[in-house]
């Protein structure tokens, strides 16, 4: 006859298993996103949950497999009033996780930095047992004269944000690898990149968008099979499975704040913003030259949504009238041509890259 122990163990063990088989599990996991420094501070975060999806490895173009690896990234269960601790040149830090277990640590640090990506480690503990460990990594930037912060969907990720059923379609049967970049985006982002610098001393990125943490990891795997420069990701809170048909809405608000914060921590570096018409992007990008004028170097909205052409049209008149140059685009190619008008681009450069192979894109249907 079997203990209770062994009951116990044996409900744990099918749940467990059952858990492994849709590719989950219940054992506590810390998520590291991609952190940054400025000055002497350095700013970290991620979230801790008692259940998450195992990271995905195949990408076959199957609607099942893809419907799926969606539906898992949703089925998450954050681990609330955990304690976090973080080990950075021989300290710790710690702070607690919040209700939906996200963490964030924000601190000063007097030496000077090292540039480029530096791993940190993350512990996870909860009434003084450990629950996990990871490895995060921080972006420290170079130098340089531009920063650059871009909105993802209908940007350069081809989403139809504006058509909740055409987006959810797109997010069900493709997956990080299918889905393609606008035309010529990507040599856009690549010479924005190191303009008025180097390869080995890109200006930074950061990619703020309303799309959920729960997608972080197809987002990233977007960027890099795309080879769309790396950067820092700020995204929107998670959502949890029951509000998947929501996935992309709302937290414009947010979306300011979160630009506000990266200009704030870089006020001596010019700032390219780039997004799209479907949503509030142009808004947003008005607010922000209203509030710093003097920084915003230029502005970017593509044209993805022709009921919204008018409106947007008169809010980039009013940027431009802002002393800010701005483009309402529809090809990239636009946009690279226009920023070799304004100096940000070498026209040697852009010649190069526009005569290069088109990379693996398609245009918005």
């Amino acid at each position: 006859m079997q203990t209770t122990d062994q009951v116990q163990n044996s409900k744990r063990s099918t749940k467990e298993k059952l858990l492994n088989f849709f590719r989950l599990t219940a054992s506590p996991t810390i998520k590291v996103y991609h952190g940054y420094g400025h000055t002497n501070r350095i700013t970290v975060f991620g979230h801790v949950f008692r259940l998450s999806p195992f990271p995905r490895k195949q990408y076959r173009q199957s609607f099942l497999r893809n419907t799926l690896a969606l539906l898992r990234l949703f089925l998450v269960k954050p681990f609330s009033q955990a304690d976090v601790q973080l080990e950075w040149k021989g300290k710790t830090y710690t702070t607690t996780t919040d209700a939906d277990g996200f963490f964030r640590f924000d601190w000063e640090d007097a030496e000077p930095f090292e540039k480029g990506w530096l791993s940190v480690g993350v512990k996870a503990f909860y009434r003084a047992k450990p629950l996990a460990t990871s490895v995060g990594r921080i972006y420290i930037p170079y130098s340089t004269q531009y920063i650059i912060i871009s909105d993802i969907d209908d940007t350069f990720l081809i989403s139809h944000s504006a058509n909740l059923r055409k987006r959810l379609w797109v997010l069900f049967t493709q997956n990080a690898r299918s889905r393609r970049p606008f035309e010529g985006v990507v040599r856009h982002y690549q010479l924005l990149s190191k303009a008025a610098t180097t390869d080995d001393m890109p200006n930074s990125v950061f990619y703020v968008s309303s799309s959920e943490w729960n997608l972080y990891e197809y987002i990233l795997e977007f960027t890099a099979v795309n080879k769309i420069p790396g950067g820092v990701f700020l995204l929107s809170q998670l959502k949890q499975f029951s509000e998947l048909l929501k996935t992309g809405q709302n937290n414009h608000g947010t979306k300011f704040t979160r630009i506000v914060r990266i200009m704030q921590a870089f006020p001596d570096q010019r700032v390219i913003l780039l997004g799209d018409s479907s949503q509030q992007d142009p808004y947003i990008y008005e607010s922000i030259v209203k509030h710093y004028p003097t920084q915003v170097h230029a502005v970017y909205i593509r044209d993805v949504f022709e009921r919204n052409y008018q409106k947007v049209r008169e809010v980039l008149n009013k940027i431009e009238a802002a002393g800010v140059p701005c483009l309402l685009f529809k090809e990239s190619k636009e946009a690279i041509l226009h920023s070799v008008k304004i100096g940000l681009i070498n026209a040697t450069d852009a010649e190069e890259k526009l005569s290069q192979p088109k990379e693996a894109a398609v245009k918005m249907a």
